[in-house]
């Protein structure tokens, strides 16, 4: 019986390592690893954000790890190792919405590279908002990294 939990955890253990090699060689996950913004656009549904941070003016002083992951190393790459794992799971079944949307926990880690970045220019973000209340960088600065895309226009043909 315990020769047969040995073999069947080893068969586990290898099929998981198996599995989780062939998708990290396939989706050119050494590139996550780096800091090239392009390995960002390596699924599809990044390429509008991609294409809207190249148009930003962050593009000249930030790159995707910049505003989306913590600036020191530990927390930086539990947060890209988190991602990259749900990432993988949600583009591989197809489970996300689109256009996809930022999740509550990578919210707080945009919103505190913001104040890291520009705190020195905003020493009023330490005490609260503007007016004094808790604000956040993001609901009113939200287009900065990633403009949004000129409008579409839509015809109908009948």
């Amino acid at each position: 019986m315990k020769t047969l939990f040995s073999s069947a955890l080893a068969g586990l253990i290898g099929l998981s390592v198996g599995i989780g090699g062939f998708t990290f060689f396939y989706a050119d996950g050494a590139s996550y690893l780096g800091r090239d913004a392009a390995a960002c656009a390596n699924c599809h549904v990044m390429n509008e954000q991609y294409a809207g941070w190249m148009r930003s003016s962050h593009r000249a002083v930030a790159v995707c790890n910049d505003c989306h992951a913590p600036h020191s190393l530990l927390p930086k790459y539990f947060t890209k190792a988190l991602n990259g794992f749900k990432h993988s799971v949600a583009f591989t079944t197809g489970a996300f919405p689109e256009p996809i949307r930022i999740t509550s926990f990578n919210r707080r880690v945009t919103e505190g590279t913001c104040r890291y970045c520009h705190a020195d220019l905003m020493p009023s973000l330490a005490d609260g908002g503007h007016d004094g209340s808790d604000v956040s960088c993001i609901r009113c600065h939200g287009s900065v990294g990633h403009p949004e895309p000129a409008p579409m226009i839509l015809t109908q043909t009948r």
